[in-house]
């Protein structure tokens, strides 16, 4: 699947989206209240993958100035709907993919990918970008599901079925381990790898990773 039919496929889903509860609420609830923790006051935030930007609107009034991205304009449109009824001054919504931000290079403090990195097309180009965005000593955030460390048919059958008769997006399988390694390479330091599910069936397949730019 293409970045287009991707974007494609959250636009025509949206609203049904947007309807849905979260899965483990407490568990989304410590990694927000962890977030938090580790943004200061005048921080300038990049949110990619930002759907229809619940956590944006949790996390921004906490923050200098805060941009909220996604490839869906569908997704942004719920996103500003949200924010035009609730206005929270530091806050943006932009439709864009993380290539298209390259020319803010090293401006932002931190930058979070929530239920993000295993959606992306080319998993160490998007985190040399993410690099590259990051000022100097700033945070990368990522929290999303490793595949890898699921039940093995989902990735190498259900998945690919899904593709096939487009009731999916694109998504890569990788491990925890993996994915470790690869935020590595890319240049950072992780300082802390952590589970903040209140379901064991999920410990450790979605952990929360924070790492600095070296």
């Amino acid at each position: 699947m293409s970045l287009a039919s991707d974007a494609a496929f959250w636009n025509r889903i949206s609203r049904r989206y947007a309807k849905g509860a979260v899965a483990d609420q407490a568990g989304y609830e410590r990694t927000l209240e962890r977030t938090r923790a580790l943004l200061s006051p005048d921080a300038r935030v990049l949110e990619l993958g930002c759907g229809t930007g619940s956590t944006a609107l949790r996390l921004a009034g906490h923050v200098g100035e805060y941009l909220a991205t996604d490839i869906s304009s569908g997704m942004i449109a719920i996103a500003e709907e949200k924010l035009a009824a609730a206005p929270v001054p530091s806050l943006a919504f932009r439709a864009a993919t993380v290539e298209e931000l390259m020319p803010e290079a090293a401006r932002f403090d931190a930058v979070l990918g929530f239920n993000y990195l295993h959606l992306v097309h080319d998993l160490p180009g998007t985190l040399r970008c993410i690099h590259a965005l990051l000022a100097p000593q700033g945070v990368f955030v990522s929290k999303t599901p490793c595949i890898g460390d699921m039940n093995p048919l989902i990735g190498r059958v259900l998945l690919p079925a899904m593709h096939a008769i487009r009731v999916a997006p694109h998504a890569v399988v990788f491990c925890a381990t993996e994915l470790g390694r690869h935020i590595h390479d890319a240049g950072f330091g992780i300082l802390a790898t952590e589970s903040h599910s209140s379901r064991g069936k999920d410990k450790d397949r979605r952990p929360f990773i924070v790492a600095r730019k070296r």
